[in-house]
């Protein structure tokens, strides 16, 4: 991943030249190519296979980002959100909440806010979700949350660094 053997990869806070936190992301799965391997992959089903559309699983993942205070996954994901036609107003009003939403759209922050807070979907949401969205879709929607749930941890045990010129991480309101 950066162009060299695994066993050749300097330790991570070397502050060598191809010290892997220089390079976030890709530099984190350097030091372990055989995770990366399988995980990228899983991974890119998720951003560019998976059933929901690219609204619906960029809404989800903002609420994750937001929820878990991730300031790389925050902007990472906002940068997307905005090139999928989420405006910069929705991105704001996800931030204090599920006022203002409606639809799948507000399913989306329910659904996160559910997973995140209890580990599970309530019989009544995923009810609701199952009247709207195919079991594809449902499975779908509960990986994309625990997935990017567990790279927020990962993103923050390793401090990366937010990419310049993404949008900062706002304050955290209270979902409704």
């Amino acid at each position: 991943m950066l162009g060299m053997p695994a066993d050749r990869v300097p330790r991570a806070g070397s502050d060598h030249k191809y010290d892997p936190m220089k390079f976030t992301v890709v530099g984190v799965f350097a030091q372990h190519p055989e995770l990366a391997q399988r995980f990228l992959r899983y991974n890119r089903y998720l951003l560019t296979d998976c059933s929901l559309d690219t609204r619906s699983r960029e809404i989800a993942i903002l609420r994750v980002a937001l929820t878990r205070r991730c300031t790389y996954e925050w902007g990472q994901h906002v940068k997307i959100a905005l090139d999928v036609d989420i405006t910069s107003d929705e991105i704001e009003r996800l931030t204090h909440g599920n006022d203002g939403f409606d639809g799948v759209d507000r399913m989306m922050l329910e659904a996160a806010d559910e997973l995140l807070g209890d580990g599970r979907l309530s019989d009544g949401l995923l009810e609701r979700l199952n009247a709207e969205l195919d079991t594809h879709q449902v499975m779908d929607l509960v990986f994309v949350v625990g997935t990017y749930n567990m790279l927020a941890m990962a993103f923050d045990t390793w401090r990366l660094v937010p990419v310049p010129d993404t949008a900062p991480l706002p304050p955290l309101a209270r979902p409704t």
